[in-house]
């Protein structure tokens, strides 16, 4: 999927919000830096952090009040 395509699905994700998407993505990578396991098949030594953390709000699986709580 083409990046704009995924920012474009992420963005509905975050309350169509591209600071809340920022704080999501932000958090999400550091999440997956500290050991996290990535949510999709991604490789985490071969694709930058911060892309899997966006692929995975665009898919949905990582929601906004879920990443308020922790």
């Amino acid at each position: 999927m083409r990046i704009e395509k995924v920012i474009a699905t992420a963005l509905k994700h975050a309350n169509n919000d591209h600071y809340i998407l920022s704080l999501m993505v932000a958090k999400r990578a550091n999440e997956l830096a500290e050991g996290a396991q990535p949510l999709i098949k991604a490789d985490k030594n071969r694709q930058k952090l911060t892309d899997i953390a966006l692929m995975e709000i665009a898919e949905g699986l990582i929601e906004l009040d879920r990443l308020i709580e922790a």
